[in-house]
């Protein structure tokens, strides 16, 4: 093995490392928010400055390589790819750590018929799912495995467009909730922004190893069939 190759290789350790991280944080939130449990909630926020880190370490990382080596081919698609993976995960860390500052202002754990009726818990049970398998995507370069979450990122944006009804009509019976339905509704809101920048991540995936560009591709077919609803890349 040659020494850009070693280095590609600590390269993506280093961002298994942060994936594993920020893994921990999004189920972390997750798990906060269903108990309303502030210890956990505050331990997802203070890992933001670990994932901070590992943001400019992995990003220092691949401008060494690109002024040391001037890779080509798959390796320099790799070294960019990996520049824009690192950028969705610091943002998905972020996210985790925002819906965990939510949490910390419940005084109680949410509803379970308010979840219920919200599909919150299946949203973000989906949302970490995809980004389990955006991983083993990754590891494995299993580019059909990525174009398969890329697929899944539909169903947690109907929940999220269908929110806001679902939020209104529990309020005209449990108008005291209010302040509890804000709350969710910001959580889902953020859940749905999770599964963009795991299907961001995903597409970088599919460039890496297959040298083909994704991204803005169900975008472009919807306006082709006259059927564009602005959602969300």
């Amino acid at each position: 093995m040659n020494h850009i190759d070693l280095e590609l290789e600590r390269l993506k350790s280093k961002l298994m490392d942060m994936w594993d991280l920020v893994e921990y944080q999004l189920q972390s939130g997750h798990e906060a928010m269903l108990k309303a449990d502030h210890e956990l909630a505050a331990k997802v926020v203070k890992l933001g400055r670990k994932v901070n880190n590992y943001d400019v370490k992995i990003d220092s990382m691949c401008e060494n390589l690109l002024a040391l080596y001037t890779p080509v081919a798959v390796d320099l698609r790799l070294i960019l790819a990996t520049l824009k993976i690192n950028a969705n995960l610091e943002r998905i860390g972020d996210t985790a750590e925002g819906i965990s500052m939510f949490v910390q202002q419940q005084e109680r754990p949410f509803l379970p018929e308010l979840l219920e009726k919200t599909n919150t818990y299946a949203m973000f049970t989906e949302a970490i799912a995809m980004f389990a398998d955006c991983r083993k995507a990754y590891k494995a370069s299993n580019t059909e495995l990525a174009r398969t979450v890329i697929k899944r990122d539909k169903m947690l944006n109907k929940i999220y467009r269908k929110s806001d009804d679902v939020v209104a009509a529990y309020l005209q019976i449990y108008p005291e909730s209010i302040k509890e339905c804000l709350a969710l509704l910001s959580i889902i809101k953020k859940v749905e922004r999770v599964g963009d920048q795991i299907t961001n991540i995903a597409e970088e995936i599919i460039f890496y190893r297959d040298a083909k560009v994704v991204k803005h591709k169900s975008k472009k077919k919807k306006k082709a069939n006259g059927n564009d609803n602005s959602e969300n890349a």
